[in-house]
């Protein structure tokens, strides 16, 4: 891994970790292994210095990018995993559209949602790590814009901005039984009530055509 991308990961421990769907009522427990994942949501300057370009609304070198597609996040995944000589996780098939994410390649990658959830918690049963107001930037506090990763207080694992700021693509399918190839996305964004900015709730819309200025993405690693 480059230095930069290397300093930024933080190795999460083994667990596991209880999920539940508030319109199923459904719940389950997934077993993780340990894994890494980054301190900060991905960065303007960094997507920028993988792929040369920054789709983001709001401008800013260490604000989060924004306004990206699943099928972005992806792609940057695989295009930084191929300048670290590492194998991609995704397989994108343009001709039919369709992703498929291999999770025991060694590249880099979007946490599942279980692994998301379990490291934003840290080790804690709550719905928050911390008070609102100290941190995450949401509706109350944003001025109704995103702002520079890591300023906010983090977890108990160091990792920052985990609720607020942006929400989160993470890898999962949602159900595609009723959504089909809809993608799950976690954190609450800057402009969610706080109800919203909560560690279990969870999004999902369509890979390849949703994008929104508060919907971004972190990248995380097999060890």
């Amino acid at each position: 891994m480059t230095p930069t991308i290397k300093d930024q990961m933080v190795e999460i421990p083994n667990g596991k970790i209880e999920l539940r769907d508030d319109r199923t009522k459904e719940k389950w427990t997934v077993e993780i292994e340990s894994f890494l994942l980054c301190k900060f949501p991905v960065t303007q300057d960094l997507y920028f210095e993988i792929t040369n370009e920054n789709p983001s609304t709001f401008k800013g070198d260490l604000l989060p990018v924004e306004t990206v597609t699943f099928k972005d996040a992806v792609n940057f995944c695989n295009e930084l995993s191929v300048q670290n000589d590492l194998t991609p996780c995704y397989l994108v098939q343009e001709e039919n559209e369709e992703i498929t994410f291999e999770k025991s390649a060694n590249g880099f990658r979007l946490p599942t949602e279980a692994e998301w959830e379990y490291a934003c918690k840290a080790g804690t049963t709550e719905i928050r790590y911390g008070e609102l107001e100290m941190i995450a930037w949401y509706k109350d506090n944003s001025e109704n814009k995103t702002h520079k990763v890591g300023l906010m207080k983090p977890n108990a694992w160091g990792l920052y901005d985990m609720l607020g700021n942006v929400w989160e693509w993470c890898s999962d399918l949602y159900d595609t039984e009723i959504y089909g190839s809809y993608r799950i996305f976690r954190g609450g964004g800057f402009c969610d009530v706080e109800r919203s900015v909560m560690a279990t709730t969870r999004r999902r819309s369509h890979p390849l055509k949703f994008k929104i200025d508060d919907l971004g993405f972190r990248i995380a690693k097999n060890k």
